[in-house]
């Protein structure tokens, strides 16, 4: 796929220095570095021939650089804010995901064409793989509940529908005046939507700027009246959309949106979708002629024109990176928000717990379930619980978090004292306990978003490739003995996947039983699990045993360099089986891993009746991998997607436990009896 494209004449790789004359352009900063990777590094001082003038959009400060460019003779580059910014507005002081370089004018101010308008009217925009790229990422932008800001809640419900939307703006933004059109053309706009759907109930949606109290906007309390109503609830604008049966703007970008929801929305400044065929126009732009379709717009604005960032491997990025990124940290923003109390987690597990969900507010940990109901109560807060720790105490009316490991954890176990990179947390279930359902399952069951099919194929293709499983444990190619090799993953025998997803069969001796009493002549290969080998926690099975049952043991042995040499895989509920099936091994569970009874292993054991879907493996894969864990960059302290952290896992770009954690970690080995600490 390809990534954003430095705004550079084709085949020139030099930099060219970009003269700026404003704090924001020139301090340290995310806007300094997207500009600097994308070839423009800001410099102060006097433009030369060949120099450019870089300027923000058309504010006030501008006309500083407006006046050096054309004192100096040097070309002008406007900048502004991509149309997928960050979650909170640019006033609060978060900087944006990706920005608009325009050497031609700037995309809201329909005087001059900009390079958006340029794109829009002579881009061919036929593509076939272009025009899918777009399809996918309008729908992916929906599923996932993006937009330009995202402090909105998505579990708010929006007003019944049936409404007439009409869009407020903030005061002072530059795209009214520089649209041709002024504070009065939004009176006149709430009179023409009452005119055009008599006796029909108004929505004013207030701009989140406004709502937040950084800016006034145009409509305030005293519009509302028996029909109409100020909305200032921060709810979620793809469903604001979707219950509206008309939708009025000036310029916002909602009126895009509006037109991607397959509105026609009632235009009456002059913004970059406008004049294009899909709106209804007050003051039609006389050069825009050519008709497009949404996927179209959609591409030129989304996919080309921008200059996307990656934060977390600070480099310039595609647009689908940037939605990647932008959609771990709207979950991490929406789940957080109100903050946690947390119960049941171990001490050394605090530290992780705290950097994965204490932003904005810290996470507050109880030792007591009835004293953490309190305290949530009294704050405002969810509650967070280690799953296996929940009691009946828990179930208060709080909202509740079950959670657990991710399935791409760390380089090295938890018993180590690793801290994980990726968490899973579940407001249904548990992933693990098939005796109820796990938001997991609703994920599978519901299917990948658009493109996710796709993502999670690359993703699975990277971590074949890397060598990556869940602990990326590392360790040599063992010497096999020839033959129809199965390998027979040990568990932890009192781990909770087995007390609760096992069926008949629920210890590591009875599991080698079956499978050598079931293929005879088969080649069998027992792994152990570390932590049994370490001591640690039970389910050893007898020497005497092992060499009766097993022809080979893989003390120590990398999982992915096993997998590539054996035919299949036999298993109660070992996340290992789910390696197997992403490397496309067949895998028979003898319990009810969260895996099985979809079609995609052979279930001797039992399987909830309630897994009816059948989803492909990169479903499956998009479900467990990229939808249902939180990951958080170990580099940047970000929240991040998963392909970020497999990359961290591949090339052990991470962090190393503190000296303390070491030395408990050693300590285990001699002080069993005080395993609860770690467990």
């Amino acid at each position: 796929m390809a990534t954003a494209r430095p705004p550079q004449a084709a085949g020139d790789p030099t930099p060219r220095r970009l003269f700026c004359y404003t704090g924001g352009l020139l301090r340290p900063g995310r806007v300094r570095r997207i500009l600097t990777l994308a070839g423009l590094p800001p410099v102060l001082g006097l433009p030369g021939a060949g120099d450019l003038v870089g300027v923000w959009g058309r504010s006030a400060l501008a006309a500083r650089g407006e006046t050096v460019a054309a004192r100096r003779g040097a070309a002008l580059v406007r900048i502004e804010d991509a149309f997928l910014r960050s979650i909170r507005p640019g006033r609060a002081g978060t900087p944006p995901l990706g920005l608009l370089i325009d050497r031609r004018g700037v995309h809201f101010d329909s005087a001059t064409p900009s390079d958006l308008e340029t794109l829009l009217a002579t881009h061919p925009l036929d593509d076939a793989a272009l025009l899918a790229r777009a399809r996918d990422g309008i729908g992916r932008l929906q599923a996932a509940d993006l937009s330009k800001y995202n402090t909105h809640d998505p579990a708010l419900p929006p007003p019944a529908p049936g409404y007439v939307l009409v869009i407020d703006q903030t005061r002072g933004d530059a795209s009214i005046p520089h649209g041709r059109a002024s504070a009065q053309t939004f009176r006149e706009m709430l009179v023409f939507a009452q005119e055009e759907h008599p006796g029909a109930r108004i929505v004013i949606r207030a701009h989140p700027e406004t709502v937040a109290g950084l800016r006034p906007g145009h409509y305030g309390p005293e519009d509302a009246r028996a029909h109409i109503t100020l909305l200032t609830d921060p709810v979620s604008p793809w469903k604001l959309l979707e219950g509206a049966v008309a939708v009025y703007t000036v310029s916002s970008q909602l009126g895009f949106e509006a037109l991607l929801m397959g509105h026609r929305p009632r235009v009456f400044g002059q913004p970059f979708y406008a004049g294009w065929g899909l709106t209804e126009d007050e003051t039609p732009v006389p050069r825009r002629r050519r008709k497009l379709t949404r996927a179209q717009i959609f591409a030129a604005a989304m996919i080309l024109a921008p200059t996307w960032y990656d934060p977390c491997r600070d480099r310039l990025c595609s647009f689908e990176a940037a939605v990647d990124q932008l959609e771990a940290e709207a979950r991490a923003f929406r789940e957080d928000r109100a903050g946690h109390v947390a119960v049941g987690v171990r001490l050394w597990k605090r530290k992780p717990f705290q950097a994965m969900f204490g932003t904005p507010r810290r996470v507050i940990f109880e030792d007591r379930p009835a004293r953490a109901v309190a305290t949530a109560r009294a704050t405002g807060r969810g509650l967070m619980v280690w799953a296996g720790k929940e009691t009946d105490a828990m179930q208060a009316g709080l909202p509740l978090l079950r959670v657990e490991d991710g399935f791409l954890r760390s380089r090295g176990l938890g018993a180590d004292l690793v801290p994980p990179l990726s968490l899973v947390t579940d407001d249904c279930g548990i992933y693990y306990d098939p005796r109820r359902e796990s938001r997991l399952e609703r994920l599978i069951a519901a299917g990948p978003p658009p493109g996710g099919r796709m993502r999670a194929e690359r993703l699975v293709a990277g971590l074949i490739r890397a060598g990556v499983t869940k602990y990326t444990l590392g360790g040599a190619r063992p010497d096999l003995p020839p033959g129809h090799r199965i390998l027979v993953p040990g568990q932890v025998e009192d781990d909770a996947s087995i007390l609760r997803g096992a069926g008949g069969v629920a210890t590591n001796l009875d599991l080698l039983r079956r499978v050598r009493a079931d293929n005879p002549g088969a080649v069998i290969l027992y792994k152990p699990h570390p932590d049994v080998e370490a001591g640690l926690r039970p389910g050893a099975v007898p020497a005497a045993d092992l060499a009766r049952l097993a022809d080979a043991v893989l003390h120590r042995t990398d999982p992915a360099a096993v997998l590539a040499e054996v035919q299949e895989v036999w298993t109660m509920t070992s996340t290992l089986g789910f390696e197997a099936l992403l490397r496309g091994l067949p895998v028979t569970c003898l319990g009810a891993p969260f895996y099985a009874g979809w079609g995609l292993t052979r279930d001797l054991g039992p399987r909830p009746d309630r897994r009816r879907a059948r989803p492909d493996l990169p479903a499956l894969a998009h479900a467990a991998l990229i939808a249902y864990p939180r990951y958080r960059d170990p580099r940047t302290g970000l929240p991040c997607p998963a392909e970020v952290v497999a990359e961290r896992l591949a090339t052990g770009a991470i962090p190393h436990p503190g000296p303390v954690n070491r030395a408990l970690a050693k300590l285990q080995g001699l002080w069993v009896g005080i395993a609860p600490f770690w467990r």
